[in-house]
């Protein structure tokens, strides 16, 4: 995603995530993929936040932008979820920050 499909898809993740009550700390979106990291609370599945994300996101971008409409689906199935126990939030901002300069 490039351009005004990632900058509405910025937009959408942060909008439903605030509407859900969870935190977005970082996002990066790079052209094949998404990094985010985001506080949700204890009871929330991480595979809950990639539906509504993932949800939102392919329906209202496919709906704007036809050019999508090519692509047999917007998005794969499957998705890397982690805690942060292990490694520091600050590590996790970072890396995600790094990502979104490449």
């Amino acid at each position: 995603m490039v351009d005004d499909v990632k900058t509405e898809c910025d937009r959408l993740i942060r909008e439903k995530c605030k509407q859900m009550g969870w935190q977005v700390i970082e996002l990066a979106i790079q052209p094949d993929h998404v990094h985010l990291f985001v506080r949700v609370f204890p009871t929330t599945p991480a595979s809950l936040v990639i539906k509504e994300c993932k949800g939102i996101t392919g329906y209202f971008l496919r709906k704007k932008y036809k050019e999508l409409l090519k692509l047999p689906c917007m998005w794969t199935s499957s998705y890397f979820a982690s805690t942060a126990g292990n490694v520091s939030a600050e590590t996790i901002k970072a890396y995600i920050e790094a990502q979104s300069k490449i």
